[in-house]
């Protein structure tokens, strides 16, 4: 049973501007990286570090969140798939007999990156601190992962609110009065257009969403847990005691104290997150017990727990 105020949630899929559309989700990530950018130069200034230095990490840490997010989807997720398709790991297409792409290319569809792990993100950019810390920064490696995470923090806030608009990574069926239709999420756009016989996809999900002539269809839609908002909402606590922690206390000289404690944050709100998240695959069904991302989740928050409580030294600057 469905409760009466359950949202239907059928968002536009960004600005449109006529020749190109500013797409909600890719915003989003240029919000979090721009948020980023301007948190770590306010840190750079009271540390008296060069700000020239913010451009090279400006780029490591773009490139090393799209890598690592999108290789960690495929090897933990999906490997089973994108072993036969391995074209499609770094470009954003996928192979579809009935897809035409850019319009004259038969076989295959234009999909964007649908698929981004913020486990195989969060290696991947440890290994890129790394190597700016010794290349660049010429600081130790704890120096930078211990305010580089306040920037991180922020966002995944935007990054959970992106998946939202995506109608992506959605929880599972609720009767409660938090639970949302989410259209794009229960049909695709070939199901929404056969559905309604409406050739414009966007205009199919209108008509399920708002035409009386399709209350059949809506009703068939399940309500279901908002786990994006639900996670970012609880990010929005992360990033500002490690933000409170790193401006007002004297936490910021204990070496590798922040970086342990947002290790420890973010996955335990992760794991709690999965337990009313759908499973998004990978090898959950050979361990059980847990989802993927709960077991992944697991070695993040143990090698926070060791940070945390033998940071006791402080950081000689």
């Amino acid at each position: 049973m469905t409760h009466a105020l359950n949202i239907v949630w059928n968002p536009s899929e960004g600005f449109d501007l006529g020749f190109f559309i500013i797409r909600f989700y890719s915003l989003m990530f240029v919000v979090s990286f721009g948020l980023g950018w301007y948190i770590m130069k306010n840190i750079y200034e009271r540390e008296n570090e060069s700000i020239e230095k913010l451009d090279s990490l400006f780029i490591w840490t773009v490139l090393a969140t799209l890598l690592g997010a999108r290789l960690g989807h495929v090897l933990f997720y999906d490997w089973e798939y994108f072993r036969n398709h391995l074209l499609e790991i770094f470009l954003p297409i996928r192979e579809n007999i009935n897809g035409t792409l850019f319009g004259f290319i038969s076989g295959w569809e234009f999909t964007g990156f649908q698929g981004l792990a913020s486990h195989g993100a969060a290696i991947s950019i440890i290994i890129a601190m790394y190597y700016y810390s010794k290349k660049v920064l010429k600081r130790p490696l704890l120096w930078i992962l211990d305010r580089v995470v306040i920037a991180v923090a922020s966002g995944a806030i935007f990054v959970r609110l992106g998946n939202f608009f995506n109608s992506e990574i959605v929880g599972k069926e609720t009767s409660s009065a938090f639970g949302i239709k989410f259209i794009r999420d229960h049909f695709s756009p070939n199901d929404a257009v056969n559905a309604t016989q409406i050739p414009n996809p966007q205009e199919a999900y209108n008509a399920i969403a708002t035409n009386p002539q399709f209350a059949n269809l809506l009703a068939q839609v399940p309500a279901k847990h908002p786990a994006q908002l639900y996670e970012a909402f609880c990010y929005v606590f992360v990033f500002t005691i490690l933000f409170f922690l790193y401006w007002k206390t004297e936490a910021r000289q204990k070496s590798g104290f922040l970086f342990g404690l947002f290790l420890v944050m973010l996955f335990s709100v992760r794991i709690v997150v999965e337990f009313v998240k759908e499973s998004q695959g990978g090898f959950e069904s050979a361990l059980g017990l847990l989802s993927t991302g709960q077991w992944l989740s697991i070695p993040f928050i143990l090698i926070g727990l060791y940070f945390v409580f033998t940071a006791e030294k402080p950081v000689k600057i």
